[in-house]
């Protein structure tokens, strides 16, 4: 099942209900599904920009308002943390001190 005009019309309203300062969000058509890219706005140093679908049967739920903006939240949340540079578990741990 693909997303249609329709569906995309209904993400970008939703979209239209949120404003951030650090970030941008846009929705197209993309292979056939409702496409959603959120952008950081001027950022100090390059960073990737974060893309996440919204299924058709998602868009038909009665329930989209609530279920987008999880789904957005949760992406928001992704987003920030895969733009770490450095973690305690990505670092080079110094050889231990096997000497008795």
């Amino acid at each position: 099942m693909s997303s249609s005009p329709e569906h995309l019309a209904l993400v970008r309203r939703q979209l239209e209900r949120y404003e951030h300062p650090l970030l941008n969000f846009e929705a197209e058509l993309h292979d056939g599904q409702v496409q959603v890219k959120i952008e950081f706005k001027n950022p100090p140093v390059p960073v990737h920009t974060y893309f996440f679908y919204v299924h058709p049967r998602d868009a038909e739920n009665p329930q989209f308002e609530w279920a987008f903006q999880r789904q957005l939240y949760d992406c928001m949340h992704d987003y920030f943390v895969e733009m770490f540079v450095r973690t305690p578990y990505n670092l080079e741990l110094p050889p231990e001190d096997n000497e008795d």
